[in-house]
């Protein structure tokens, strides 16, 4: 029969290393080799409690523990003379005995017998829940899978939402107080577009204004945000075009005629002279028929 074994561990917190004593050894020469031997101490003790005994087969104590941790003596000593100072160790009278005072709150054990139990009933248990929750896996990722496409739906239209409301802003702010915009009808054209055509509406958005802007037309007259999405304008606008000019004023590419503050100058004599070549024309015109 195997004889029953016993298993020790140190159950050192997170934050070891944030400790101030910690902090302020690692700080001078060598320090993080002096945390080091202070953890091997601690872990050497683990079998007794946190205590460490003297054996007179060194010269010193630090000696004994440098031989047992394969250290240099003058480091060891250098760890103990520290600990001992921030209160971390305590010397028995007689300096055979060496305790660590926060080893024994930090002890963990078991034995063999006990760990193998514990490992068969953590197996066990593992296969039950694989046996159980195998019939209801595909069930439990389809409710996972439908809701993060609800989450992925709500937040595509979230943004959709916001880069219409942005689209539109665009032409409520340049005809405020003149014309008001379709919205429902609006949006219902933007909802429709593939998403890459939504920022192609942005943009020509911004460009269509710019550009009408410049051509003194008024706000009234301009495109609204309905007919620009459903006539696709917007794909003629991805760049600004080009303002013609005649002297300082700005025109548009639009016939002048169309302006609704254009004054017709034309004179009566002007008027008989292009009258009276428009009925050359179609005399012309009709001549060439007859042949």
């Amino acid at each position: 029969m195997s004889k029953t074994k016993r298993f020790w561990w140190l159950k050192i917190s997170e934050d070891f290393f944030n400790a101030k004593e910690i902090k302020f050894l690692r700080k001078v020469a060598g320090g993080d080799t002096f945390a080091l031997i202070y953890q091997r101490m601690m872990i050497l003790s683990l079998s007794t409690e946190g205590k460490l005994y003297f054996e007179n087969i060194g010269n010193t104590f630090a000696e004994e523990i440098a031989v047992e941790l394969d250290e240099e003596v003058k480091n060891v000593e250098m760890t103990l003379n520290y600990l001992k100072g921030k209160g971390l160790i305590d010397f028995g009278e007689s300096d055979s005995t060496l305790e660590f005072k926060q080893v024994p709150s930090l002890i963990g054990t078991e034995t063999n017998w006990a760990r193998y139990k514990n490992q068969a009933r953590e197996k066990e248990l593992k296969e039950l829940e694989n046996v159980q929750s195998m019939s209801n896996y595909k069930e439990q990722e389809q409710e996972q899978d439908k809701e993060l496409d609800s989450e992925k739906d709500k937040e595509q239209k979230s943004d959709v939402s916001v880069l219409f409301e942005n689209y539109l802003k665009i032409f409520s702010e340049y005809t405020k107080d003149v014309k008001t915009q379709p919205r429902a009808k609006a949006k219902q054209v933007f909802l429709q577009l593939a998403p890459e055509q939504r920022q192609l509406a942005m943009i020509g958005a911004k460009n269509y204004i710019v550009w009408y802007d410049k051509t003194d037309q008024g706000p009234y007259y301009s495109k609204n945000a309905f007919a620009f999405l459903d006539d696709m304008l917007f794909m003629d606008y991805q760049e600004i075009p080009e303002a013609s000019k005649v002297g300082d004023k700005k025109v548009s590419k639009a016939p002048e005629w169309s302006n609704p503050s254009y004054e017709n100058k034309t004179t009566d004599e002007e008027l008989a002279k292009l009258e009276k070549i428009r009925q050359d024309a179609l005399s012309k015109l009709g001549t060439q028929e007859n042949e």
